[in-house]
């Protein structure tokens, strides 16, 4: 086993396995090392994090008042059809 030697696309076989979209990893060979970037960086993805969170509760409302309207629209289907039979009632 010691003789086994590591692939020469080692790094592009592991940067594929955790980014299968093929989109470039900052830092994935070498480490940005300016703290400035670092901190920029952060800044983008807590944005972008923040955006996503809204975003999630918006469809999260939306999905809520789909489920409240199909109950309405389930209880008065229910209700016109209990006073249509009802109406069938014999005389």
């Amino acid at each position: 086993m010691a003789d086994q030697e590591i692939p020469k696309d080692f790094f592009e076989f592991m940067q594929k396995m955790w980014n299968p979209m093929g989109f470039p990893i900052p830092g994935m060979i070498a480490p940005t090392m300016s703290v400035e970037d670092l901190e920029k960086k952060i800044a983008e993805l807590k944005a972008v994090e923040t955006w996503l969170t809204m975003n999630t509760g918006f469809v999260q409302m939306t999905i809520k008042t789909l489920e409240m309207q199909k109950a309405g629209i389930e209880s008065m289907q229910a209700a016109g059809k209990a006073a249509a039979s009802g109406n069938k009632a014999p005389k």
